[in-house]
């Protein structure tokens, strides 16, 4: 069964940045308000951390120049192929895509140049998207 989502665009330019694996957690990442996304996660191979850009940790290898959209939620768990269904939808439209969850939702960051037609991707599959494409 085909979801219908509800997907802000959140403002601002996002980016994923690389941290060796044994660096500390930048000092006062995670202390913002919780109006921005931060995500910080160690694997054994790097501290790897998506914020926005304007939080950038010093030092970091960086990939710049991405636009956040997040499915309303709280999605339930046993929802199936929420990311699938967007993956799929914006790879048919030729826009890459890197793609993460929370507890309550999932989060896709498309590029700058390309968030544009992602949204009238994702608009026409039927989703609906709260988003300034300008």
């Amino acid at each position: 069964m085909k979801h219908r989502l509800a997907i802000d665009a959140q403002p601002g330019e996002y980016v994923v940045a690389r941290l060796p694996a044994d660096a500390p957690v930048p000092a006062g990442l995670l202390e913002h308000q919780p109006t921005v996304l931060i995500s910080v996660t160690r694997t054994p191979g790097e501290l790897s951390i998506i914020c926005p850009a304007a939080l950038v940790p010093e030092g970091a290898a960086v990939e710049a120049g991405w636009r956040l959209l997040t499915v309303r939620g709280p999605l339930a768990f046993t929802l199936t192929g929420i990311i699938a269904a967007i993956s799929s939808e914006l790879a048919a439209a030729g826009v890459a895509l890197f793609g993460m969850s929370t507890f309550d939702t999932d989060h896709v960051l498309v590029r700058s140049d390309e968030f544009g037609r992602a949204v009238a991707a994702l608009r026409a599959s039927g989703h609906e998207v709260v988003a300034d494409v300008d």
